[in-house]
């Protein structure tokens, strides 16, 4: 059984970009890249959906805040530290 290959998103969002901007055939993207055409497809549909998103949040990442970052390195520490006992 073949090994099921994994994208990196930068590789992913390359790609969507490219078939976007529709210079080529998605089957041209496809076989310069060495994917499926239904992948490129699909990609690039999720490329879409997701700009909207990009969008209304306005350009502010949702990511955690400082605050909640320390507050897990606490959480992290204490479990840590309860495992080692």
């Amino acid at each position: 059984m073949a090994k099921r290959r994994n994208f990196p998103g930068a590789f992913k969002a390359k790609v969507a970009l490219e078939a976007l901007r529709g210079d080529r055939t998605i089957r041209e993207i496809a076989a310069r890249y060495q994917v499926r055409p239904n992948q490129v497809s699909t990609w690039k549909r999720l490329a879409i959906e997701g700009m909207s998103d990009v969008f209304a949040r306005g350009g502010k990442s949702e990511g955690t805040t400082e605050s909640e970052v320390k507050e897990l390195h606490a959480k992290i520490g204490r479990l840590t530290i309860e495992n080692d006992f």
